[in-house]
């Protein structure tokens, strides 16, 4: 686990053109206006224009400023010139030759500088390495984990010398893997880190065979010197688990961990108001910032002198044919989620430092925290360095007892019954407005709740107790369809792979608990504070979704049109903007058609929620950055691509199963579920995970619903996070976004501290002050109309608008 910065000095093309080509379905090449481009991207489409203005399109802009997104030199003319090429590093991992007069003392301090930014990533130790034209240059910092000696530094390189990365996070089934390296390929490892498989698994294999063999939450850049085979690799795992973004400063394709390690090499940062308004930076590869963007989960990206950069796509999700009768029996389907889940975390339990485990009052982490128990005391596996006679360590947090959201209690409980260790961080009112802008800081995006404060927090915990690595639930939810987002879909269709159950063979019932638990969901969303977003007509998008509901439940967080400055209200596009468009603009055409008509409704919408919620917000601000905000690793079982992809072949109907006979007090059930109606009530979410894990839980567990990990949205008048707000949401301070009409935010404050404590309220509260933070710590430009329109930052479709083309002359985006 570590932080990396790496940059490209983009290679010289005999053709003068450059291209990143999403292929493999990236959401398509080429199309007008966005349609079938990368997350809208205008593809071929409006480059250049005339000398870099506004082209078809709007791409470019006047005098070629801004390049991709906004970063080339100011004055360069289609990239002609490039005023910004010094300090545009970041770690430098170009191809050839191009160096823009770096000398290899300058790049060691601009690399030092970088890395020394996101140093809470690693705080052991860091290297460099640089090639020695100075063209390459590679930065990391390290959190010791696996092999703890010098050997398991990096940067890394390979046997032969010619191979060099920087690594971050864990590969595991790490001794088979080591063993077939260097049994039946000879390849020479010089320690013990399990980082070093990259490089060899890649020198052998090649790319994109090598990953294939890659199992766990990575995220690398690697540089292959080797004549003939000249290129730099980057990529991201499977599910988006461990970051990676990049961006482009004076010529120089950037990549680090986090966004903020850019800025000590000439990034100078500017909102990109298109993804802030569209939902684009919850939906696609876009971030907050102009230019900034992510790797995709599940993609690679690969630069060459030949071909320039390209993205592909390595991995993705894949669910059965909706109609394929399954013939395993329950039983079978049971045990062999169990095998999965305990070999997942078996593997995880491997380390050279202490492991724990964070440990809510739900499901998840309580069969994690079994399972570890079980395999330390029956099968005498070591919990990371500790013997298997050492207790676990268990993490947890307990918010006020009064605020209806408090579960500590049911993880005492919890590890009462399992016998392990609980140490629990009180977050009250003070500690959330203490860590607010810590927490912004570190994630780089908004957040419509506390809960990532409050896992900010939780993440302090484990450090000072010596543990630097942890187990988490995350993922669950996701695939055993735990959220309750996802029945509506899941009665849509009936599930004829199971033409048996009572809901594929009485269609009258099926559909009248449809129209039910629609009406239900929307009232608990609304309880809840969720964005009332006007009713409008489905597009022609639309339709690939097939009928589902989670284009609209993705953005029932996401501000309406009513919070930005009126220069945003009044441009065409944003009248009457659907954000629902931006998730289908986000989603790869074979997905998309797949959904039409190949998988079950539900499928279709675990799908989204995966692209979208689940690898930009769950596994960021809920996940890597407020973890890694405190030198902490975490380890997500139920994110092993082994286990996700038999979970994903399984009947939707043993993941969300109808049993009306539920008679569950409800006072104990948390807040989400005290109002839920009878429809809601007789379906079980998570059926089949509970069934595994059921010799590993409390008959508590066992019975207990699904209660997403908030924090609480209603504090008092004059408290601690007032007074924060208060302080933070000036005029001023608001106005200096440029993006945001003040008016609606001063109302947002009088009404979220209000007798009645309007929810919502309280949410746009949260929304503009992590805007607020992030603009006074990374020193983001003011966003201006003029610069926007007249570089044609917007056009006919939204998410083609906030996406812009990577064009200074010599290279574009397909």
């Amino acid at each position: 686990m570590c932080g990396i910065t790496a940059s490209i000095v983009l290679p010289q093309c005999k053709s003068e053109r450059h291209t990143i080509s999403p292929t493999n379905g990236v959401d398509g090449t080429n199309g007008v206006d966005g349609n079938n481009g990368t997350n809208g991207i205008n593809g071929i489409n409006g480059i250049n224009g005339i000398n870099g203005i506004n082209g078809i399109n709007g791409i470019n802009g006047i005098n070629g400023i801004n390049g991709i997104n906004g970063i080339n030199g100011i004055n360069g003319i289609n990239g002609t010139d490039h005023t910004n090429d010094t300090d545009g590093i970041n770690g430098t991992n170009g191809i050839h030759g191009h160096v823009d007069d770096h000398t290899i003392e300058t790049l060691t301090t601009q690399l030092r500088a970088s890395i020394d930014t996101i140093n809470h990533r690693g705080p052991d130790e860091s290297g460099i390495w640089i090639s020695p034209d100075a063209s390459i240059g590679l930065g990391h910092c390290r959190l010791s984990i696996n092999d703890l000696s010098p050997s398991g530094s990096q940067p890394l390189t390979s046997d032969d010398g010619q191979i060099h990365a920087v690594v971050n996070g864990e590969i595991y089934d790490y001794d088979r893997l080591r063993d077939v390296c260097a049994t039946e390929h000879g390849y020479q490892f010089n320690g013990e880190s399990d980082s070093q498989l990259v490089v060899a698994l890649y020198k052998i294999y090649g790319a994109p065979a090598f990953f294939e063999h890659l199992r766990g939450e990575f995220a690398f850049v690697l540089y292959d010197s080797r004549e003939g085979s000249k290129k730099v690799i980057a990529g991201r795992d499977r599910f988006g688990i461990k970051p990676l973004v990049w961006t482009v400063v004076g010529g120089r394709l950037l990549m680090a961990a986090e966004a903020k390690a850019f800025l000590p090499m000439g990034w100078e940062p500017e909102w990109d108001v298109g993804a802030v308004v569209d939902g684009g930076w919850m939906m696609d590869d876009r971030t907050l910032f102009k230019g900034v963007r992510k790797v995709l989960p599940g993609h690679w990206m690969e630069v060459t002198e030949e071909r320039g950069v390209q993205t592909r796509k390595y991995w993705d999700a894949e669910y059965e044919d909706k109609t394929k009768v399954e013939t395993r029996t329950i039983d079978d389907m049971v045990l062999g989620v169990r095998e999965r889940l305990v070999e997942s975390i078996r593997l995880r339990l491997r380390a050279d430092v202490p492991v724990g485990v964070y440990l809510s009052g739900g499901i998840d982490s309580s069969a994690v925290a079994g399972i570890v128990t079980q395999l330390a005391k029956e099968n005498h596996v070591k919990i990371g360095s500790q013997a298997p006679s050492t207790r676990v360590a268990c993490f947890s947090v307990r918010f006020p007892e009064d605020s209806g959201y408090d579960e500590s209690s049911v993880a005492e409980r919890t590890a009462d019954w399992l016998g392990v260790e609980v140490i629990k961080r009180d977050v009250d009112e003070a500690s959330l407005a203490r860590d607010f802008a810590d927490t912004a800081y570190h994630c780089e995006h908004h957040h419509f709740d506390l809960n990532c404060v409050a896992k900010f927090a939780l993440s302090t915990l484990p450090r000072e107790h010596g543990v630097k690595v942890v187990l988490t639930g995350e993922g669950a939810d996701e695939h055993f369809a735990g959220y309750s987002y996802f029945t509506p879909d899941f009665l849509r269709e009936p599930d004829l792979s199971q033409p048996d159950s009572p809901l594929t063979s009485n269609s009258e019932l099926r559909e009248s608990m449809y129209s039910a638990v629609d009406a239900e969901i929307k009232a608990l969303f609304r309880n809840i504070g969720a964005t009332q977003h006007e009713d409008l007509p489905d597009s022609e998008a639309l339709a690939d979704a097939n009928g589902s509901v989670m284009p609209a439940t993705l953005v029932l967080w996401h501000p309406t049109t009513q919070l930005f400055a009126p220069w945003v209200r009044e441009l065409k596009e944003y009248r009457g903007l659907d954000c629902r468009d931006t998730v289908m603009a986000s989603l790869a055409p074979e997905a998309r058609a797949k959904m039409r008509s190949l998988w079950h409704p539900m499928h279709s919408a675990q799908y989204m929620w995966n692209k979208s919620s689940l690898a930009n917000v769950l596994l960021s601000c809920l996940g890597d950055r407020t973890e890694m905000a405190h030198s902490v690793e975490a380890r997500t079982p139920f994110l092993d691509h082994h286990l996700t992809e038999y979970v994903n072949k399984l009947p939707p109907s043993v993941k969300l199963a109808y049993s009306p006979a539920q008679n569950e007090e409800q006072s104990e059930q948390g807040p989400l579920w005290k109002n839920a109606g009878s429809a809601l009530q007789s379906l079980k979410e998570k059926w089949i995970l509970r069934e595994a894990v059921r010799p590993y839980i409390t008959d508590e567990l066992y019975k207990r619903r699904k209660n997403p990990f908030l924090a609480p949205t209603r504090w008092p008048q004059g408290g601690a996070l007032h007074r924060l707000f208060r302080g933070l949401l000036t005029r001023e301070a608001v106005e200096a976004l440029g993006f945001l009409d003040y008016a609606v935010v001063e109302e947002a404050l009088e009404r979220a501290y209000s007798l009645k404590g309007d929810t919502q309220a309280f949410r746009t509260l949260v929304y503009v002050g992590a805007w607020v933070t992030l603009r006074e710590r990374f020193g983001v430009k003011k966003a201006n109309k003029d610069d926007w329109v007249s570089q044609g930052r917007f056009n006919g479709n939204q998410a083609a608008a906030a996406n812009q083309s990577f064009n200074d002359g010599r290279y574009s985006l397909e």
